[in-house]
């Protein structure tokens, strides 16, 4: 199975920041940003890859930022090789279709999360409390089921490092009033052109993250967009409210991680390949599915 790109070293550039997927560069005035075959899962990177991962990342990412510049500009610059620095076109086939050449944002730190159906934490929330954030939702809903408007729920990265969700009211204290506002709004419309493009593929979007930062001022969309690792993403045609639904993501590792008694703590453990193959999988549908004929090409 093919290694992922967080194993290939670029001495030629300072790292600027290395995440649980992503690599990021120090350009200057840019950023490179190379997505690997890196999977996490309850906050733990595994020791093992799943093909092909970075690829389908970035092909998705770079679909949307292109589809989406009309509702808020967005971080990319490019993700042609012919951009990429001098210093690293030796590692042109490695890199191929893993990287963004993407602008220089200062972020608000604030995930912006659109929820559309009611499950992972919400759910657990609502099943507990009724509420989700803190929100009232009417009595009655089941797991899965479709919202009757998509909700905003914000979240911050606690000290543990996990995501909390917190309430608009805190969001609104932490960024102001109006840019709270602004990155609700935004954010729903984003999440609403998203999940109709993707349903047009038999995919729903029952959730999604967004990031967002500053360039020159304006508010811009940056990070990923609309991909397995920062959306729950389920069939259509197996659709049904009431249940868990299966997920186009990274749902086959934490099925078997679960089932093999881990105990969340690092170091992970190695997942036999054919967790690996059916992950991959799951990956590449999804970018079938929304890229749709121009899925190899994209």
């Amino acid at each position: 199975m093919s290694r992922a790109i967080g194993e290939v070293a670029l001495p030629q550039l300072p790292l600027f920041r290395r995440g649980k997927v992503r690599d990021t560069y120090d350009l200057g005035d840019r950023l490179l940003m190379v997505a690997s075959d890196r999977i996490s899962a309850f906050d733990v990177v595994l020791p093992d890859l799943i093909p092909g991962k970075g690829r389908v990342l970035t092909g998705l990412s770079t679909y949307w930022f292109g589809l989406t510049r009309h509702i808020i500009p967005n971080h990319l610059l490019s993700a042609s090789e012919a951009d990429l620095p001098p210093a690293i076109r030796g590692h042109g086939e490695e890199l191929a279709e893993r990287f963004m050449l993407v602008r220089r944002a200062e972020r608000i730190d604030i995930e912006c999360v659109v929820r559309g159906y009611l499950a992972g934490s919400a759910w657990y929330e609502y099943r507990q409390y009724g509420t989700v954030c803190g929100e009232a939702l009417p009595a009655g809903l089941v797991e899965s089921q479709q919202l009757d408007v998509p909700i905003f729920t914000p979240a911050i990265k606690a000290d543990a490092g996990h995501d909390e969700n917190i309430s608009f009211e805190r969001a609104a204290e932490l960024v102001d009033t109006d840019v709270a506002q602004r990155l609700r709004e935004v954010s729903i419309e984003l999440y609403r052109f998203g999940a109709q493009r993707a349903r047009a593929g038999g995919i729903i979007v029952a959730d999604t993250k967004f990031e967002f930062g500053w360039v020159d001022g304006r508010l811009t969309l940056i990070d990923e967009l609309l991909t397995p690792d920062s959306s729950r993403l389920w069939d259509s045609e197996h659709y049904a409210p009431g249940r868990a639904q299966e997920s186009f993501d990274k749902q086959p590792v934490r099925d078997w991680l679960v089932a093999s008694g881990w105990d969340k703590t690092p170091p992970g453990p190695h997942l036999p390949d054919e967790v690996r193959r059916a992950t991959a999988g799951r990956y590449e549908e999804a970018r079938r599915r929304i890229v749709g004929k121009d899925a190899e090409t994209a």
